[in-house]
């Protein structure tokens, strides 16, 4: 039943300014996430990286977001959402300074794993906190704020990047320290917000102080309607959640529902091009500068189709932009497996006398005016003429020297890519995180789904560089548009809409009794 809320209107401002200082949580995960992009050749030369190094230096933040993800449910329900949201914010600092100024690859890796386990607490507490405190009618667009900053967070580190990339000396250092000026600021702003009204309620029995903050946020009216809404469940929810409930078959809807989402948000790619995104279009051909000037046309990309997501998912639904968004995403990426399958290298001797080291020019010399249609056989070629270290140079540095292909289609298909998930899985998952798990088991659930979404991302940006390397961007590309086409069969088949419900009613839907 939707409250007839009459003065939500009046105090709506105040509900979306706690909700925008909270999800600044999210934009410090996007800068997070997507800063790395712009690092990744600089740390490779300073700290001397295998490919393997490379996968796991980039890709380890999310091994750190794994264990906040365990953390923070269960720390949220004893602690509450807020205080857990303090110590993320005190991680993020404590990560982008100690990063910026590591000089070891071991500890550059342990400060990086410090900012996982803020995003892992970011990443699952900020949307519950937002859900919690959100009328109805609202909750979707303001939980929808954590991925907005999640976004913006994004574009503001391929902005970044762009600035200090030919900053003299190390850059790489800068562009992960800056991190640290609005980490400390969402520190000092999350002591302006109240505590969660549903957690004051459940956990420490503060009716009067929980009926406080819901009037403030919907009126007298809305209080009282929502006061009784949690007050009638609360019989059912007096015993904590555990591990062994989750695999209840009364639960076994929502797990399945949750469980699949988290998988295909991650599975499809998605972080494997924030976090390799000047190195993708490097790939099709394009300069150092202006690869990083197309990774800020994705972060902007990303951002609009966001805010569109925002203003579609409480008019249109979870479902329908779930549906139309996973498919969009399968035709990007069959485009972009068509753009680099359709690419040839040419071996003129202008292109091979582009390649830095002396030696790896001679080496190939004898290759001038031959064309290959594949990396695979072009590997195969030049592999027996090289050294070791000469032949991992070429894959990652020398190989855009010779690459002929269509790099309008590669942009078009990975924005169309990004601007897809934008308005589906990027942020209708969440919004259903915080939705769709009932009061008793949402600290354990949220905690479990969210390590394994995180297992999941951390499997796919650990083996990206192997596979761009090894099997080639068409193989690469094509294994993700058929994940993403399982992706649409599975939303499809098991998704349910949760538009305009209270949380309870979903409760009620999604439970099996």
């Amino acid at each position: 039943m939707e409250h007839p809320d009459g003065s939500l209107k009046v105090n709506k401002s105040y509900t979306v300014l706690i909700s925008l200082i909270v999800a600044l949580g999210g934009f410090l995960l996007g800068f997070d996430s997507a800063v790395i992009s712009g690092a990744v050749k600089g740390i490779t030369t300073y700290f001397e990286m295998t490919e393997v190094m490379l996968g796991f230096a980039v890709g380890c933040v999310i091994f750190g977001a794994m264990a906040g993800n365990l953390l923070a449910g269960p720390m949220s329900e004893r602690f509450g959402r807020k205080s857990v949201l303090i110590v993320v914010a005190a991680l993020f600092t404590v990560s982008a300074s100690w990063s910026a100024l590591a000089t070891g690859y071991t500890e550059f890796i342990i400060a990086r794993i410090i900012g996982g386990v803020g995003i892992g607490g970011a990443i699952l507490i900020a949307p519950i906190y937002i859900a919690e405190i959100a009328p109805p009618k609202l909750r979707g667009s303001l939980v929808s704020f954590n991925q907005l900053n999640i976004v913006i967070g994004i574009s503001v580190a391929y902005f970044s990047n762009y600035f200090l990339v030919n900053i003299d000396g190390e850059s790489w250092r800068w562009m992960l320290g800056v991190e640290a000026i609005p980490a400390l600021i969402y520190f000092l702003a999350l002591f302006t917000v109240p505590r969660s009204p549903r957690w004051l309620i459940l956990k420490l029995n503060k009716i009067d102080r929980a009926q406080s903050i819901m009037a403030k946020i919907g009126g007298d009216r809305y209080a009282e309607n929502t006061l009784a809404e949690i007050q009638q469940g609360i019989e059912s929810k007096k015993s904590k959640g555990r591990i062994s409930d989750l695999f209840k078959s009364k639960y076994a809807t929502i797990m399945i529902i949750a469980l699949g989402i988290a998988f295909f948000q991650q599975i499809t790619g998605i972080n494997a091009i924030f976090y390799y995104a000047p190195t993708i279009f490097e790939q099709a051909g394009g300069s150092t500068d202006s690869s990083f000037l197309q990774a800020i046309v994705v972060g902007l990309t990303n951002l609009v189709f966001t805010l569109v997501a925002i203003w579609l998912i409480d008019r249109l639904g979870r479902k329908p932009l779930l549906l139309i968004g996973t498919t969009c995403m399968t035709i990007a990426l069959l485009m972009a497996t068509f753009a680099f399958n359709n690419a040839r290298y040419e071996f003129s001797q202008e292109n091979i006398n582009k390649i830095s080291n002396l030696d790896t020019q001679s080496a190939l010399a004898s290759l001038e005016g031959q064309s290959f249609d594949g990396q695979n056989v072009l590997f195969q070629t030049i592999q027996p003429r090289l050294s070791e270290d000469q032949f991992l140079d070429f894959k990652r540095n020398q190989i855009t020297n010779f690459i002929e292909i269509n790099a309008t289609l590669v942009l078009i298909a990975i924005l169309l890519y990004v601007a897809s998930f934008a308005i589906s899985l990027g942020p209708v998952m969440w919004t259903l995180f915080s939705e769709i798990f009932p009061s008793k088991i949402k600290g354990i659930a949220i905690s479990v789904v969210g390590f394994f979404n995180s297992l999941v991302s951390f499997s796919v940006t650990q083996v990206f560089p192997w596979e761009l390397s090894n099997l080639g961007p068409t193989t690469t590309f094509g294994i993700y548009a058929l994940l993403s086409l399982c992706a649409v069969l599975f939303v499809y088949k098991f998704v349910i809409e949760t538009k305009g419900k209270s949380l309870e009613e979903v409760e009620q839907l999604l439970i099996r009794h």
